[in-house]
């Protein structure tokens, strides 16, 4: 198996929630010599430094800065998000049914294809909140149960024959997940806190909130006679997140004379404005921060982002084999087909024939096919990053990703060759002088 492969199955186990993929990129940084900065602190950065950056636990930026200054040279940003969509324990969720039965109240994060989540084992991962003596400053702990907590039961197709003719669920009702039985050792009221007491090794007393989110327990893996497909949940964006991440690494041992920045925001699935998502101006802030660091003025920053381009990373759609009406007739990627840029006229996407062209060339370069994505002119798309930030950045960029099959379901299928293709691409472009 290639290394790009088996390093992004182990990233996508890492990675069951927002918070432990920047847990787990955090790790990867600091093993390969780059230093935790703190944003409370001046920033004092000299040519050639390799830091990164956290905001809420969930968004992390990694930046190399190049030999030259920032006017200079201008930045290079790959823009990729750590979220995906799932489903997020309420306060109180306990809820007792009949029988001693023990159900957890959730809510939707984002949008994902519901049905996906039926009958799986899944399990809990997220942050704890702890006290800490100082009510201002509270304690952060991440936490992963590995083994299966939860599964969220189909209704038997006895009890509804036309289940498979269309089943309309209830968000409330329908995708409420079974944990437990109480029995005399169980105490129902204070379930989730005496999980999370027993494994982090904490009173229950000393937490005061928890963000914990449920995901599936099966492991990535690859599949087909020759292994040639992906399968895991949070394709879409991990895998875009894991591409960058490689490509800094694999340009990093080489100094380049511009600055290179991996920037993944969190809160892409639900809108993005919120102080660790691509709407708020975080990253302007700290690159105008980088800016004022080197030259001591705020005109390098302006001229930095005139010579900067943005790859705005986030998976696309790949053309399904049993949907093609579903696709644009003549631009509909496939897997195995190589990165693809994404258009759209009313500007949901960065993309234009400049950027799309400048991209187009990288991959180019990098011995690397590429494709193009518009959508069916009757079927509305999404947004991404590019866009978002261009609100605050008016950065030349390109809106791009590698394609996938069942795009928010809770297990998509993406292709092996693409992601090789696009950690090529992406260390083509960092590369690059």
């Amino acid at each position: 198996m290639d290394k790009h492969i088996s390093s992004l199955l182990s990233f996508l186990d890492s990675s069951p929630c927002n918070f432990l993929a920047v847990d787990s990129i955090r790790n990867i940084l600091a093993n390969n010599g780059f230093s935790e900065q703190s944003l409370n602190s001046k920033f004092n950065l000299k040519q050639g430094a390799k830091v990164f950056f956290t905001k809420n636990d969930s968004a992390i930026f990694a930046i190399s800065l190049g030999k030259k200054s920032i006017a200079e040279t201008g930045f290079k940003i790959i823009a990729a998000h750590s979220d995906s969509p799932c489903f997020r324990i309420k306060p109180n969720a306990v809820i007792k049914a009949e029988n001693g039965i023990i159900k957890l109240n959730t809510e939707v994060y984002g949008g994902p294809i519901l049905y996906t989540w039926f009958d799986r084992p899944l399990s809990l991962a997220g942050r704890v909140i702890v006290r800490s003596g100082d009510s201002l400053h509270p304690t952060t702990k991440l936490v992963k149960f590995d083994n299966p907590l939860l599964q969220i039961p189909h209704l038997a197709i006895h009890f509804n024959r036309a289940v498979n003719e269309g089943n309309p669920l209830s968000k409330q009702k329908d995708m409420l997940p079974i944990i437990a039985k109480i029995n005399d050792s169980l105490q129902a009221d204070n379930l989730i806190l005496q999980l999370i007491s027993d494994k982090l090794g904490i009173a229950q007393s000393d937490i005061i909130d928890f963000d914990l989110m449920l995901y599936d327990t099966e492991h990535a893996c690859t599949f087909g006679a020759n292994n040639e497909f992906l399968s895991s949940g949070r394709l879409d964006d991990l895998s875009m997140v894991h591409a960058g991440l490689e490509a800094l690494l694999q340009t990093d041992g080489t100094p380049t004379d511009h600055t290179s920045v991996l920037a993944v925001f969190d809160n892409e699935e639900t809108g993005s404005q919120t102080k660790q998502g691509a709407g708020s101006p975080f990253l302007s802030y700290m690159l105008k921060r980088i800016a004022l660091a080197q030259s001591g003025s705020e005109e390098a920053y302006y001229q930095a982002v005139e010579r900067a381009f943005m790859i705005s990373a986030d998976n696309a759609h790949a053309w399904h084999p049993n949907y093609s009406e579903k696709f644009d007739p003549t631009n509909h990627p496939k897997l195995g087909g190589g990165p693809v840029i994404k258009f759209n006229a009313a500007q949901k996407y960065a993309s234009d024939a400049v950027s799309a062209s400048i991209f187009a060339s990288i991959c180019q370069e990098a011995g690397v096919p590429c494709q193009r994505f518009v959508n069916h002119s009757d079927v509305a798309g999404g947004s991404t990053l590019g866009n978002i930030l261009a609100s605050s950045i008016p950065v030349k960029g390109v809106d791009m990703g590698n394609a996938i099959l069942a795009m928010h379901s809770c297990r998509e299928t993406g292709s092996v060759a693409d992601h090789e293709y696009c950690v090529k691409a992406f260390t083509a472009f960092y590369g690059m002088e």
